[in-house]
This record gives structure tokens, sequence and C-alpha cells, in this order.
């Protein structure tokens, strides 16, 4: 009995000793449960396992609520959660109520409402819902919030309002024997006379003639007419429209979701007129009519239809939030020059499209690969914007506060020629005071405002690592 109660006892042994070899070896994330949600990591620093918790939840393993039924908030979308009763049942807190944000509804205001329920845009304008917000996408000349006001107003070629020094050409044509100039200043709906229009000259192979409207304004038209010379019916047939906001950089037109130039179709005649709109309108201040199909040679008689941009501002100036907190700016609408994977894990990518204002999770925000002033963030508009500010925030990467400090910004038209944001004085890049922490709110004020259809943000000093989020103030204007 003795030799077979030694055996039974190594036995045993042997036994226990195999289940603890081989629990070492099992994968920590199946033997060692990570509670309420929470992911389990391995193989990061010392510890054979971490536990990444969900919001609400703490301790090695995520089985502790933390410091109260409102921290952290567990209200979505900006909710405000107000403790009804400061009495706890177990680990769990249920004794708070949230305070839904305009927009927002559901226990923990997590359910968006469709602001487009209600059919706020007018004037056949197709209503986009947006995360507490909507948007009206408005046909042109229609414009506000909810597509509700006229931009047609007629700008001055004919009026007179646009003078002759606000007009140019690529070229003129000279008349019998050049004693006829038909000049550019000419180029006015329904002018009269013998010489009456601009027309370009014989040898040019690429005419045009521009207006420079003297600041920013909205175009939502342009009206053409050809004109009679020597007898004979000329016009032009098909055009393209450039426009530019300094007289440099150009961006043609090309309408929405179009990827080729736009060409319009122009006269059929001499006299009649031909109106064209601008769908989606411009903002510029120099508007270029580039002939693409002339009869006879390139002649012709113009107006302009628009606005001046602050005819329609709201009550609240151009500092209204442009989307990146309520996703009117779609991710595709974000890049960035590169990307940071905590741990090198895909899982934990710091993505430019996570870079929205107050955007919650683990990871929520956007960080480089790198931590040097190379690196950056761009935004696309869509189409080119009044930019009045922009809003910063920083984030934390498990338990770790990352901001950016300090930052410049630079902005382009059509996404290759750039110019950086400087000071008025000095004319050197402005640099801006960013955040001092992980999670408030920094704004800061573009004066003067700038338009632009995209818009980078350099980071230039920042604390552990370069992280943000952010959102960018101005208006359509």
């Amino acid at each position: 009995m003795k030799a077979t109660g030694d055996i039974t006892t190594a036995t045993l042994g042997s036994f226990l000793l195999l289940l603890c070899v081989c629990s070492l070896r099992a994968d920590y994330c199946e033997v060692n449960s990570c509670h309420n949600g929470a992911t389990c990591v391995m193989g990061v620093g010392e510890d054979p396992f971490i536990c990444i918790c969900t919001d609400g939840f703490a301790g090695d393993t995520c089985n502790l609520t933390e410091t109260g039924p409102c921290s952290p908030n567990p209200c979505k979308n900006d909710g405000s959660c107000e403790v009804i009763a400061p009495t706890r049942r177990g680990d769990v807190f249920n004794e708070y109520v949230c305070r839904c944000q305009p927009g927002f509804e559901g226990v923990h205001c997590q359910i968006n409402v469709n602001d487009c329920a209600k059919e706020p845009c007018r004037n056949g304008g197709t209503c986009r819902d947006l995360d507490g917000d909507y948007a009206c996408q408005c046909p042109s000349p229609y414009v506000g919030k909810q597509c509700q006001l006229r931009c047609i107003a007629l700008l001055g070629m004919e009026g007179g309002a646009i003078v002759e020094s606000q007009i140019s050409a690529s070229s003129v044509h000279y008349g019998v024997l050049g004693l006829q100039r038909w000049g550019p200043e000419l180029a006015r709906l329904n002018n009269q006379g013998i010489v009456n229009a601009w027309t370009s000259a014989g040898h040019d192979r690429n005419p045009w003639i521009e207006i420079n409207m003297q600041k920013k304004m909205r175009l939502t038209g342009i009206i053409t007419q050809g004109a009679s010379r020597m007898g004979a019916a000329e016009y032009i047939k098909a055009f393209k429209v450039a426009s530019s906001l300094d007289g440099i950089s150009y961006v043609t037109f090309k309408g929405d979701g179009i990827r080729r130039d736009k060409v319009f179709v122009g006269n059929t005649d001499n006299d009649s007129t031909k109106t064209n709109l601008l769908d989606p309108p411009i903002v510029a201040q120099y508007i270029r009519i580039i002939p693409v199909v002339c009869r006879r040679a390139c002649t012709l008689r113009m107006e302009l239809v628009g606005c001046e941009l602050n005819v329609y501002s709201n009550t609240t100036g151009c500092s209204e939030p442009l989307g990146m907190k309520s996703r009117l700016i779609s991710d595709d609408q974000l890049s960035a020059s590169s990307t940071f994977r905590t741990w090198g894990i895909d899982t934990f990518t710091w993505h430019p499209q996570f870079a929205r204002l107050d955007k919650a999770g683990k990871t929520n925000a956007w960080s480089p690969a790198q931590n040097n002033r190379s690196e950056w963030i761009q935004v696309d508009l869509g189409k080119t914007k009044q930019l009045s500010g922009i809003v910063t925030q920083g984030a934390k990467d498990f338990g770790v506060v990352q901001f950016v400090s300090e930052f410049k910004v630079a902005y382009s038209n059509d996404g290759e020629s750039w110019s950086i944001v400087k000071e008025e004085n000095t004319g050197d890049d402005k640099i801006f005071q960013g955040n001092t922490d992980n999670n408030t709110h920094k704004k800061n004020v573009f004066e003067p405002p700038f338009y632009a259809r995209y818009v980078r943000v350099v980071p230039w000093v920042w604390h552990e690592r370069i992280t943000l989020r952010m959102e960018l103030l101005g208006c359509d204007d």
C-alpha cells in the first residue's frame, strides 16, 4: 500500500506541474478574462497581458467602475450627466440622467435624431442629416441655411458698377485698319454702337476675358451675348469658367461630382442672351471666361450674377463649425502625412479621420508616425469657404496625456500651391498657441479670415506625441 501511495503522490505532483507549465504557455487572453467588454492585449511591456477597459470601468481586469456615475461622462454627443441620487448598488452606478443636446435622444443621448424628417430645406434644396444638425445642399442661385435666399443681383457689367480698369483680356482685335478697338471694357451686356463688344485677336489661340471684382464675391450665374461686326454675327458657342481668389492661382469650374472641366453652352446668334447658372456657386475675386468654340470670332458681351458675401451672413457671423464634429466633412475628405499605430497594432491606429473634436474611444484622434515638423493633417472642404478660426484638442493614449501646444496653418485652393497664415505686422509665419492638456478646447481666430478649399494643420511643438482633434470654423461665404 505504501508503494502504491508513493506512486499516487508522484503522479499527482507530475500532473500539477504539467498543468502549471501548460497554463504558463497558454494564451493569457484565454485564461485571464478581461471584464465588462474590455480588450485583452498580450506582449506589451513587462506584463503578460493588459486589459483595455471600456469607458466607465477601471482596474487590472476592468472589473471596477470609476469615481462616480458621471465620471467618466456616460452621456454621448455632449450630453450632460446629472446625478439624481447619491446611491450605488454593488459596483454599478445607476442613479443619473442624461440631458441631451438638440438633435439627440435616448437614455445616453446615443440616438441621432433625423433632422431632415421635417424637410427644412426649401426651393429644391437637398437635406443631409448630421450628428445633431443638418445641412442643405442648395441649387443655384439659392443660398442660406435652408436655401431660403436668392443670390441674383446683377453685379455691374451692364450698369457700370464694374469699371473699365477691372476688366482685362488675353488680347484685343483691331478692325478697319486698326481704327476700331474691340477691347474688354466694351464687353457689357446690351452695349450699343458700332464697336460694342470684346473680340480676341485672330492670332490668339487661348483667349480669355477676366473681371476683377476687387473683393470676394459669390457668383451664381453668367449672362452672355454676342455682337455684329461688319454686318456678320459673331459669338461664343461654348466656354469654360475659371476663378481665383488672388489673381495667381486659378481653378476651372467643374461642378459637383464632375471630374472634367464643365463646358457651358453659349449663344446661337449675335443678339439674344443666354444665362448659365453656376451650381454650386463660385466664391472668388477674379472670374475668367475662356472661349472654347466661337463663330467667326470670339466676340462677347456679358453680365455677372451673384451677391456680396456679407449679405447673407448669419447672425453669429462667419464662425460656424464646418463639419469635423458633425461629420459634414466625411472621412474621405481627411488625409495626413502619416499615421501612428500604438505598439504597432492595426487596431490602435490613429487615423486622420479620427481627428474630430470630442471624438470618444481608445484611439480617438490623429497622430502621425513620427514626431517632427514635417507632419501634417489636411481637410478638403469640397469647395472654397471662408475660414475664420480653429478649435483644437488633445487626447490620451492609454493614460498618457498628449497634445499639440503650437502649430501653423497652411491653405490652398488647388491642393498643390500652398500658403502659410502670416503675422499681419511682421509677415512671418504665424504660430498658433495650441493645447495645454488632453481634453480642453483651445480656440484660435484667423485675423483676417482667409478663403480656401484645402486647409492643413502643421504641428510645431507638442507634449509626448503629436495628437490632435479639431474643428474648423467659418462659413460657405
